[in-house]
């Protein structure tokens, strides 16, 4: 989500909390090389999990996988789901693990076509089908799913008895002039799906309403936590923006004191959603384990846990959300998307002309 999948809500913080937890498990550089101990005919007493840097879940969920399986998991992480696809595909023909899990459907048909991912055969759980790929559900399991959408400080428009936005349009509205931050699609996963629902919803105009948009006062920063956390009225900083590109989970952390609403919304007319994937990699020297660890990743324990532990939604039917997140974490019914193959195909050139426009 992906970073993909950068946060989904405090996911730079994540890599530290992962730090933390792992202590059943071996974390080390996504650059280093496999190694394992396995004599020729032994079972693997490991399994190697490749992954993007907000990869978190709590300790005992760890520690109950390699109970049950009898493996050790080490996870290697680095980057966004961008940077894990980019090294996956470097790396298919002599790979540094035995699954992956973060790319996501921005990357999906990148690390498709390169013939990363082996089968994994896997069973999708009741409400993961909903979630899979087209061409490609063999292979990339799905396993979360969160929305960037744009989200407003309420109480800030309450307090100036303005009307908040509500569309991609409003946002070019002299009304919202210097009150929007986005991070930049070149340097931020939710910064490219933002730019994925401007092509969603303009077509090949996309480009003059980008031009309106920062004609308008928009702010662009470099990643989610700049805009969020420095930029943005309700970020606990000093910012003074009261518009910002987050996700459709962002109001379940901001309560109001009296824990009845939050102080924030998301609108839901302008996200486009993400789905995290997971697969056995081609070429796994142990492939097994590897389907193991993505039939964990769907287990109920763990599709309860990741609200909370990377602050995306479950993709199984039947999962409870923690309360804030029933309460104020509302989904779209109806997300932009944009077909994985045609973003394999444009997004070098989309963001070229993006970057173009944005820096005149």
């Amino acid at each position: 989500m992906s970073p993909i999948h950068v946060p989904i809500q405090v996911r730079a913080c994540a890599a530290a909390v992962l730090a933390l937890a792992l202590t059943s498990c071996t974390l080390v550089g996504a650059d280093d090389e496999r190694t394992t101990s396995t004599a020729p005919g032994e079972m693997p007493t490991e399994v190697v999990l490749v992954t993007h840097e907000s990869f978190a879940l709590p300790k005992k969920l760890l520690r109950q996988f390699e109970s049950d399986t009898g493996l050790t998991l080490e996870v290697r992480s680095s980057g966004d789901a961008g940077t894990v696809t980019n090294k996956l595909v470097l790396t298919k023909d002599d790979p540094t693990g035995d699954v992956a899990f973060g790319v996501d459907n921005t990357f999906a048909s990148r690390a498709l076509d390169a013939g990363v991912f082996a089968d994994s055969g896997v069973d999708l759980p009741t409400g993961a089908e909903g979630f899979g790929l087209d061409d490609g559900t063999d292979r990339l399991v799905p396993v979360d799913t969160g929305s960037v959408c744009v989200n407003v400080d309420t109480g800030w428009f309450a307090e100036r008895d303005l009307t908040p936005p509500s569309s991609l349009d409003d946002l070019v509205d002299p009304a919202y002039r210097d009150l929007f931050v986005t991070p930049g699609a070149a340097t931020s996963s939710p910064g490219l799906a933002f730019l994925l629902s401007t092509i969603a919803e303009y077509g090949d105009a996309w480009p003059d309403y980008w031009a309106d948009l920062m004609a308008n006062g928009a702010k662009l920063t470099s990643g989610w936590s700049d805009a969020y956390y420095v930029d943005f009225t309700q970020g606990g900083g000093e910012g003074d923006r009261p518009i910002v590109l987050s996700y459709d989970s962002s109001p379940a952390f901001t309560p109001a004191d009296d824990g009845a609403s939050s102080t924030t919304e998301a609108l839901l007319d302008t996200c486009y959603r993400q789905v995290e994937y997971a697969g056995v990699l081609a070429g796994a020297a142990n492939p097994e384990g590897g389907r193991e660890v993505i039939e964990f990743l769907l287990s109920p324990e763990v599709q309860a846990a990741l609200p909370e532990s990377m602050y995306v939604f479950p993709v199984v039917d039947g999962i409870d959300l923690p309360p804030d997140w029933a309460r104020f974490a509302v989904q779209p019914d109806d997300a932009y998307a944009v077909d994985p193959a045609v973003i394999a195909a444009q997004r070098d050139d989309w963001l070229t002309t993006w970057s173009d426009v944005t820096s005149r």
